[in-house]
């Protein structure tokens, strides 16, 4: 859209190109930045800059933005709510809107329903987990971006446990996507609120119109409160778990992480409506494409692709492909229903969704492997890498595998999700890849070929990308078993871990996990491999469970704390174990949180050392002190306010304040701290003092933990883009060019970079790796 006459050239130092979009608040503009990325920034109109009751609305909005920006929103860039006009830029993502795209092609029916569906369930479960209630989810609110639903717009969210502002003689929020409580006492709203409007907007999504869709707003506004829903054109299956959702009372209706759960077990194609269309009801005075535009807005999409499963030593479809469909079928018929028989469909949702899932798709198993190093994540194999300095790569220690050239691959998965992947080393020239629809892989280094691969059936989610390799009895890999999850099929009641033979792929053994580190880690890691030895929860969450990497016999359990959940992880080459009480963990911020030191070798649960808040495990010092980093809470607060250092021996505290570094990674490297951002700032910080040692703004974007080694620091990006850093000062290097498409995905704190020699292997959206000499790497200007 063009720019008007009496629109600003620049807004914040940024030159502005188009109009995006207006609304009745403010004006989406398209911008630049001074490297020449796209971004969105919103102007508050200039009415509403003297009102102070509004400000204090936009800085609300702006800190909830923050805290909540990563994969499944639009992150911030820049903000200024004190400007005379206040403004906040995000990343531009392109891709219609929810609405744009009804009113353009019409409904979405099969596994394009299903896929937004689970894609917008998982974006509401993070925002809560990160203490937001969004409050105006509504399809001008979502953006389909090339690589899943992105939740824009949190202009009237608030922080869960603050009080709502309410502006005097305003009705805030949109009556067709409004919850009851929210019509009725807006100061009351909690999570469930959301959960409430992302039902009604799937029925919008799934027949064009919402559930309680009216001649008025009043009138709709009165059936949200007083009438039952209008499901008889929903499919079916979808009809038995968004129900539950719409009923009138709160506390009635599931979590957005049991709707996650419950969609996730729906069938690949979700059926026909019980209708057919043209019987569809329609608005007096209306078309059935008339719905509303998008007052303001940017953007979001999820995909997947399927793959037949390959015999070991095959070499299967190794080209960049792009994202295929999900498939399948069902139908059925239904009606909607009253309060009684929502509330039985209620105890069946938490039966067959959430029990049936809570071991399964709750969040997937990973396994992390813990070295006898100083590092906690894997990294390039046996000690023999030696990195670059300055620009080049010095040390003769690290050779090149034996005829390796440049490549590039994909490693083709059952059914793929884009940015998953992730790579360790053994022996050399072994590469093992797991993630993204793989359970697990083996390349070579010298020129990317697979030499087996095993898919993982189901449709996977972000946060599976984790595998270990054990050591062997002597050279190569006789011996030695690699490990990752699995699901056995889509749906499935269960998650595992499975080991698999190192040289041949075959199957060794697997077991059933628990599920819950999630919840207190932040991250989907349910094993730890320290030696031998696989370290897990069992399915039930009470107790730890260890077993032979080799063949899965149970070697110890030991209980965990009476009514608490824990999860093992690797520190400083040892293990811990954090537990809190149960009935906080699910509320997502615990108060107090117990560290332990588990004996991987007869499973002795050291004393607690307690903390309180929200903490995240990112490594460990010198002196057996565990480095943890404290989560910012509160509307005015994002990212990390503290870095915490733990003695384990003495139980001794002690805690520093750091700067925000709102929707960041943080991760520890090299006996730094550094936290990565999804618009490719990297930050480096003393972890004895939280001091900032450097900030610097990379094109690295989506990038995850840095991966440090002989003063270089190495950066890698979703699209594929590798980024060189001093590791002293912060400044760069050099730089390649991206190759993939996807600019989003999931970032997580193990490296995207893989060390095999002097090889630097990078993955990137798409299940896509590329490989190159050290020495010799493409940079561009």
């Amino acid at each position: 859209m063009q720019l008007r006459g009496g629109d600003p050239e620049e807004i914040g130092g940024y030159p502005v190109e188009a109009r995006l979009g207006s609304g009745g608040m403010g004006t989406v503009f398209l911008a630049r930045t001074a490297s020449g990325r796209p971004v969105a920034i919103k102007l508050i109109h200039q009415h509403f800059a003297g009102d102070e009751e509004f400000r204090i609305r936009f800085r609300q909005e702006v800190s909830a933005a923050r805290r909540v920006s990563g994969v499944f929103t639009a992150a911030v860039v820049d903000a200024d709510p004190e400007a005379l006009r206040p403004w906040m830029a995000t990343a531009y993502i392109s891709g219609p809107t929810l609405a744009q795209r009804i009113a353009d092609e019409g409904t979405l029916f099969g596994p394009e329903l299903r896929t937004l569906a689970i894609g917008l369930a998982e974006a509401l479960r993070e925002i809560h987990r990160a203490g937001v209630i969004h409050r105006d989810l509504k399809p001008s609110n979502v953006v389909l971006s090339p690589d899943g639903p992105r939740v824009i717009d949190f202009g009237i969210s608030r922080a869960t446990g603050n009080q709502t502002l309410t502006m005097t003689g305003r009705v805030i929020g949109t009556p067709p996507f409004m919850s009851p409580e929210q019509l009725q006492t807006p100061r009351a709203v909690g999570p469930e609120s959301d959960v409430f409007s992302l039902a009604t907007l799937l029925v919008f999504a799934a027949t064009g119109q919402g559930p309680f869709d009216a001649d008025s707003p009043y009138m709709t506004a009165y059936q949200v409160v007083h009438e039952p829903p209008d499901l008889g054109a929903v499919p079916a299956v979808l009809r038995e778990v968004v129900e539950p959702c719409l009923t009138k009372v709160a506390k009635g209706r599931p979590s957005a992480h049991e709707l996650l759960v419950a969609l996730r077990g729906l069938p690949e194609d979700l059926g026909s409506s019980s209708a057919p269309m043209a019987e569809l009801k329609t608005l007096p005075g209306t078309r059935r494409t008339d719905v509303p535009g998008p007052p303001d807005g940017w953007d979001l999409g999820p995909v997947a692709d399927d793959a037949p499963e390959a015999a070991p030593g095959s070499d299967p479809g190794d080209e960049v492909s792009g994202p295929g469909a999900v498939s399948g079928s069902a139908s059925g018929s239904g009606s909607g229903s009253g309060r009684r028989r929502a509330s039985r469909k209620r105890r069946r949702f938490l039966g067959a969704g959430v029990v049936t899932a809570l071991v399964t798709a709750l969040v997937v198993a990973g396994v992390v492997v813990l070295g006898s190093g100083g590092s906690e994540r894997p990294e390039a194999g046996g000690g023999r890498e030696t990195p670059a300095r300055g620009q080049g790569f010095s040390g003769s220690a690290a050779p090149l595998p034996a005829g390796f050239a440049p490549w590039r691959k994909t490693v083709r998965g059952g059914q793929q999700l884009g940015d998953e992947l992730r790579c360790v080393t053994a022996d050399g020239d072994a590469l093992f890849c797991g993630g993204g629809g793989v359970v697990a892989a083996r390349l070579r280094a010298s020129d990317g070929r697979v030499l087996w691969r095993k898919t993982y059936p189901g449709v996977p989610m972000q946060g599976l990308h984790l595998i270990g390799v054990t050591g062997g009895s002597g050279k190569g890999l006789a011996g030695r078993t690699v490990l990752g999850y699995h699901l056995p099929k889509a749906g499935s009641e269960r998650t595992e871990v499975v080991a698999l033979d190192a040289a041949s792929g075959e199957e060794l053994w697997r077991t059933r996990v628990g599920t819950k580190a999630t919840y207190l880690l932040r991250e989907p890691q349910h094993a730890v491999l320290t030696g031998s030895t696989v370290l897990t929860v069992d399915p039930g969450s009470t107790r730890f469970e260890a077993r032979s990497a080799r063949d899965g016999r149970l070697s110890w359990t030991t209980p965990l704390p009476s009514g608490s959940w824990c999860a093992p992880f690797p520190a400083g080459g040892k293990a811990y174990a954090m537990c809190a009480p149960s009935t906080q963990v699910t509320l997502g911020r615990p108060a107090e949180v117990g560290f332990h030191t588990l004996d991987p070798k007869g499973g002795a649960l050291g004393r607690a050392v307690t903390a309180d808040g929200a903490l995240r495990p990112v490594g460990a010092l010198d002196g057996g002190r565990l480095l943890l980093v404290r989560e910012a809470a509160g509307a005015a607060e994002t990212g990390f306010s503290q870095v915490v250092r733990l003695d384990m021996a003495t139980g001794r505290r002690e805690a520093d304040r750091l700067r925000g570094y709102g929707g960041a990674v943080p991760g520890f490297a090299d006996g730094t701290l550094y936290f990565t951002s999804p618009t490719g700032e990297v930050s480096a910080v003393d972890p004895g003092t939280g001091r900032r040692k450097w900030h610097t703004r990379t094109a690295a974007e989506w990038a995850s933990t840095p991966l440090a080694a002989n003063g270089v620091l190495y950066v890698g990006s979703a699209t594929g883009r590798v980024t060189a850093l001093d590791a002293r000062k912060g400044s760069e290097l050099w730089s390649t060019a991206p190759h993939a498409q996807s600019p989003g995905g999931f970032t997580g704190s193990s490296p995207r970079l893989t060390l095999v020699g002097r090889v630097l292997v990078a993955a990137a959206a798409d299940n896509t790796l590329s490989a190159f000499d050290l020495a010799r790497p493409p940079r561009i200007p």
